[in-house]
């Protein structure tokens, strides 16, 4: 089976698996083998287990779709992070969103910062007066 995961930043992950366990808490768990019948599902926040030979990786999602047809799964999610554990995935999707949230702060200060200046010299140079 072919599985990808993709974000709003991209391709995340595209590999042939032998098989999948899904795990979300509006869900629950199941399983995806070969020849699956066709399924559609959502994962609020969850894993994807994933069984290639004899590895296992895991994809922690938050606010995904899950379809599989003809042995083709496709996961779309607002934010996503592999890992070898689902744990050390899910750490290192907790940091990354911490970060882009700090970033985001940073970004609307220095746009207020901005914008404080520019009506100030709208003012002092009576611009939009006529």
């Amino acid at each position: 089976m072919q599985i990808s995961v993709v974000t709003p930043d991209g391709e995340l992950y595209k590999e042939t698996v032998s098989s999948i366990i899904v795990s979300s808490s509006n869900n629950g768990d199941y399983q995806i083998l070969p020849d699956h019948i066709p399924i559609v599902s959502t994962i609020d926040t969850g894993y994807i287990k994933m069984t290639q030979e004899e590895r296992v990786y895991f994809v922690v999602v938050i606010n995904g779709i899950v379809e599989n047809h003809n042995n083709e799964i496709r996961v779309i999610a607002q934010d996503a992070y592999i890992g070898k554990s689902k744990e050390k995935a899910m750490k290192n999707l907790q940091k990354i969103r911490e970060d882009r949230i700090k970033e985001n702060r940073e970004r609307t200060i220095e746009l207020a910062k901005a914008e404080k200046e520019l009506q100030k010299q709208i003012k002092e140079t009576g611009a939009g007066h006529l």
